[in-house]
Formats: C-alpha cells, sequence, structure tokens
C-alpha cells in the first residue's frame, strides 16, 4: 500500500512538471496575427490564436496598443473597426465586435488565452505610439509589467518597431527576449544595446543578408516579416534564419516539414 501511494505521489509530481514546464515547438514558424488567412478568422483575434496552436506553430505574433485610459488591448491596427484606440476608453472600444463577435482582447485576457498551452510562443508586439515617444515607452514598460504580473515571461517575446520602447522593455526587465523590427540597426548595435535579435522585412534582409551569420555569431535570433512567397521562405531556410514570420503557416509548416523527410 505505500509503494502504491508513493508511486501516485511522484506520477501526480511529475503531470505538475510537465504541466507547468512548456515545451514549445521548435519549426521556426510565427503565424502572423495568428493563423487567420484559411479560416477567414479576425487577425489578432483569439480565435486566430487558438488556430496557430491547433496547427502547431512555434510562435503566434499579436499587436498591443493601449487605450487613452491606459487598458493595453490587443489589435493590429491603430482603430479598432474604426474607433482610434489611443484617443478612446476600453469601454468605448467593447462597443464593438471582431467579425466573428469576439470583443477586443485585453493583453491580459489574450495572455491567459495563451497559457493555456505549453506549445505555441506568443509574441507580444508593443506597437509605437503615434501621440509620443514617451507613450512609446510607457506601453513597454506597462506591457512587460503586465506578462510579469501574469507570470507569462516563458510564454512571451516581445519585438517593437520602437527602439526606445524596446529599450524600455529590457530595462523594465534585462531577461526579457526583445526583437527590433525597423531594419535600420546593425547586428552590432543591437547587440551592444540588449536586445534579444532583429525581426526584418525580407527586402532589409535580402540587401544586407551578411547581417544574418554578423546576428548569429553575436548569439542573436533572426526573424523576418512578413514572409509569404514561397522562394522567400526557402531562402530564409537556407539562410538558417531563426524564425519566419507569414500569413502562410500552413505552407510554411508543409515546407519544412518536406525539408525534413
Amino acid at each position: 500500500m505505500k509503494t502504491l501511494t508513493l508511486c501516485l505521489v511522484l506520477i501526480s509530481c511529475f503531470m505538475v512538471i510537465s504541466c507547468s514546464s512548456p515545451s514549445f515547438h521548435t519549426n521556426k514558424v510565427i503565424a502572423h496575427r495568428g493563423a487567420w488567412k484559411v479560416d477567414q478568422l479576425p487577425q489578432n483575434s483569439i480565435a486566430s490564436l487558438n488556430k496557430a496552436i491547433q496547427i502547431g506553430c512555434e510562435g503566434s505574433e499579436f499587436d498591443v496598443w493601449m487605450t487613452s485610459d491606459e487598458v493595453l488591448v490587443v489589435n493590429h491596427d491603430a482603430d479598432f473597426q474604426g474607433l482610434p484606440i489611443e484617443t478612446s476608453t476600453y469601454a468605448q472600444l467593447l462597443e464593438l465586435s471582431h467579425e466573428n463577435g469576439e470583443k477586443i482582447s485585453t493583453v491580459e485576457e489574450y495572455l491567459q488565452k495563451g497559457m493555456e498551452q505549453n506549445t505555441t510562443k506568443l509574441i507580444f508586439e508593443i506597437k509605437p505610439s503615434k501621440v509620443s515617444v514617451e507613450r512609446s515607452k510607457l506601453i513597454a514598460e506597462k506591457s512587460v509589467k503586465t506578462v510579469k504580473e501574469l507570470k507569462a515571461e516563458k510564454w512571451v517575446d516581445y519585438i517593437t518597431f520602437s527602439y526606445e520602447g524596446g529599450l524600455k522593455a529590457i530595462e523594465t526587465d534585462p531577461n526579457a527576449n526583445v526583437a527590433y523590427l525597423s531594419g535600420d540597426k546593425t547586428p552590432e548595435e543591437l547587440s551592444k544595446a540588449g536586445f534579444f535579435g532583429f525581426d526584418y522585412n525580407i527586402k532589409v534582409l535580402k540587401n544586407n543578408p551578411e547581417w544574418i551569420q554578423q546576428a548569429q555569431n553575436l548569439g542573436l535570433t533572426v526573424n523576418s516579416w512578413t514572409v509569404n512567397k514561397e522562394e522567400d521562405m526557402k531562402w530564409l531556410l537556407e539562410q538558417k534564419a531563426d524564425f519566419i514570420t507569414t500569413d502562410e503557416p500552413e505552407l510554411l509548416l508543409k515546407l519544412i516539414e518536406d525539408n525534413q523527410e
């Protein structure tokens, strides 16, 4: 009886450890605004996040703005269904809906949903404020603090077009993985500033292919957006990019699968 009890305790401990330790995919595929295209789901919706998880993407990217009353919400454009986010309250945004009936998600809601699984990372894009650089820095700080409060650090990598916002995110959590999007910094500059990597437009990398190896030699990760053409996907795979951000995650997953056969 004692032996049986001990076995049950060990099994329970193993299950707790397994559930609390994420084991993310390593297939390079980052679904841009979730996996929305095939099923015509709203971009940046919980539905598109769930689809990215379902098809097995390594990461699902989402975009974050801050309302006038300082609520962080998930949406790509500066407006939600025509209502400007930065000059509207959260309550005003809740009067509108995505095409599938979903309300706009707060960052807390989105992260909590993403943390229900442990295979797909959450690629958190901190959108630059159109109001001021100082507001961009505030959004970055609040974003990182929210992730820490939810204990979501293992799930989240950050990306941003705001260099100042990226620096603020790193300052707020020196252990955060923050990649830069704008394409105007060399790998050496990013490394010195404490960035995790870069996530540059495919055109930037084709004009500066040496940056890929330079970045990886410096311990930086290499990602590229938004890569929807098969020939571009194949080029980045040949260049051994760490991640590829795409609106066509199903196509990229198939290419990677074919390459492994």
